[in-house]
């Protein structure tokens, strides 16, 4: 798999670190996804019917009926992150999860959105006190945690709502501790078993000790989780 390059050059731009690292998807991991989507479809004349886990082929006009192709599914995504602050809150019990590691641990968040969109979430983060580093990607996020993770081998874990963002770090890091981590459970009921080596959390309440526990956080901190 090959790196994105604005992925890199963000990656660069951190300070260097060798505490150990938790890096985060944001899209129903951080922040709410799949819930307020479809107030968002509704004013904008469509309906979202999840019959797969997908979008594409699930999103319909609402007024004809007509099930919208990708392109105008990715336009729809891109008016959505444009007014990301209107629609996304934080996923239930992550503020309070993340602020239990006190600092033991580098925090990065990792998205899959074009990175046009990349200050607009920034700022919304920021606005929601959530201000870990940022980075954007348009491509597999396996080599960007490779990346981040450095030459030094720290322990890494890596949380994510899609089973095949978990599968490209588990390949480009092969030791990585891999957690399957959704703000709505309902829609596991789409997915195949989780793969072998990847653990399933309900929520931040479940994953947090767990990280603890994959990091090796716990010697450092009287907090409990």
């Amino acid at each position: 798999m090959s790196d994105d390059p604005e992925t890199a050059r963000q990656i660069e731009e951190l300070a260097a670190d060798d505490r150990p690292l938790l890096v985060l998807d944001v899209d129903d991991v951080v922040l709410e996804f799949i819930r307020p989507f479809p107030h968002f479809l509704k004013s904008r004349g469509f309906a979202l019917t999840l019959a797969s886990f997908r979008l594409t082929g699930n999103i319909a006009e609402t007024a004809s009926g007509r099930l919208i192709e990708q392109a105008e599914v990715t336009a729809l995504l891109g008016e959505f992150f444009d007014a990301q602050a209107e629609w996304q809150s934080v996923t239930d019990g992550a503020a309070q999860a993340l602020s239990t590691f006190g600092g033991r641990a580098e925090i990065v968040l990792l998205t899959a959105m074009p990175h046009r969109h990349r200050a607009a979430r920034r700022a919304h983060l920021d606005a929601l006190g959530l201000n870990y580093p940022l980075l954007t990607t348009e491509m597999a996020k396996g080599p960007a945690v490779a990346k981040l993770r450095g030459a030094k081998g720290r322990p890494v874990a890596f949380v994510d709502d899609q089973p095949y963002n978990l599968l490209s770090v588990r390949n480009s890091v092969a030791d990585a501790h891999l957690f399957h981590l959704m703000a709505d459970n309902s829609l596991r009921a789409f997915l195949p078993p989780t793969p072998e080596g990847i653990v399933s959390v309900e929520d931040w309440h479940e994953a947090a000790p767990k990280i603890v526990s994959a990091l090796g956080l716990q010697s450092n901190s009287r907090k409990s989780v």
